[in-house]
């Protein structure tokens, strides 16, 4: 899912292997006149069976929660969340991450799966010596985190997929070999055009917040790829073509959340519902006026859902999103 980062960077310099550390609970000596306290940011580069990356850890105040991992679209990277980090960042550290073949990490062969990335999320959890996570996972990120909770479910407090589906839609699997056609050709802006109009919901669907401004930015982040971004992006259409994207093996009896966009007609909120009836607990929402770009358009909102999801606080009566809907393998028949 190519979500746009408003062009926000990270100044930190990354720290070595040999010191991977949480940031230290922040101070309101790093806050200036603000009332708040600071947000205290860490980045650290990881390796992974020869392959570099990089996973970004931000913290303020005291911590209510488990820390949250984020994994987010193909298109996304580690600093594509920091607008949601405000409202989460009191409860929890906030975790990122640009995998291998992602963000700024090292190209990764698509002979490398879900599987592959979903051991680098261990890997991660397991360098920074934290016991248990909430997992906050969108679109491609929900495979990546899906297959996570299956193999390693000792290492789940909470998970919530965004925008996940069990099936890649069949049109969209048929557009992807044109597509990387297209990548290796060069021809960005074409593929810009279409990407921007296959995840934005077509005219008449019902009304999308910022629908305009979030279409421009998706199609200026993908036609402005340099080079090796358009190498990574026709890999990873490679990777999404020779893989398993959704497999149907156990899954942790954990608490879980699907989110869909109201009219996402990309991954519909039908797809989201068969999703959630595929995990042992797990409660469906739409987010009003938003489609498959949701954690965008409604920044606020959305950060609101993965803090009340992450801290058990309810999720019923919210006037941003459609009441929860109880699906999961462990009801009673």
């Amino acid at each position: 899912m190519p979500v746009p980062t408003d062009a926000i960077t990270s100044s930190h310099t990354p720290t070595a292997d040999g010191a991977l550390t949480l940031p230290p609970q922040a101070t309101d000596a790093g806050a200036e006149n603000t009332g708040q306290q600071s947000t205290e940011v860490v980045e650290h580069d990881l390796t992974f069976d020869g392959f570099r990356y990089t996973c970004r850890i931000a913290r303020r105040g005291p911590l209510d929660t488990q820390p949250v991992v984020i994994l987010g679209g193909s298109s996304q990277d580690r600093n594509s969340w920091q607008r949601h980090e405000k409202w989460l960042t009191p409860l929890s550290s906030v975790i990122t991450v640009d995998l291998p073949g992602y963000g700024t990490a090292d190209f990764l062969p698509a002979k490398y799966g879900v599987d592959f990335l979903a051991a680098a999320v261990r890997h991660v959890v397991r360098e920074l010596g934290i016991p248990r996570i909430n997992l906050v996972a969108a679109c491609y990120g929900g495979a990546i985190g899906v297959r996570f909770a299956q193999h390693y479910p000792h290492l789940l407090e909470r998970m919530m997929l965004v925008g996940m589906t069990t099936v890649i839609p069949a049109d969209y699997a048929v557009a992807m070999e044109r597509w990387d056609g297209m990548i290796r050709r060069g021809e960005t802006e074409p593929i810009a055009r279409e990407l921007a109009d296959r995840f934005m919901s077509p005219p008449g669907t019902g009304h999308v917040r910022k629908k305009a401004a979030v279409a421009r930015l998706v199609y200026q982040q993908i036609a402005s790829q340099s080079p090796e971004q358009l190498r990574m992006s026709a890999e990873h259409n490679s990777r999404l073509m020779r893989h398993e994207w959704y497999r149907p093996e156990p899954t942790p009896d954990i608490p879980g959340l699907v989110v869909t966009g109201e009219h996402d007609t990309l991954t519909t909120p039908a797809m989201g519902r068969t999703m959630a009836a595929c995990l042992p607990t797990a409660r469906f929402m739409t987010i009003g006026e938003t489609d498959h770009l949701a954690p965008v358009e409604r920044i606020a909102d959305f950060a609101d859902l993965m803090a009340r999801f992450c801290t058990d606080r309810p999720l019923e009566n919210l006037p941003y999103a459609s009441e929860p809907e109880v699906f999961g393998t462990s009801r009673p028949a």
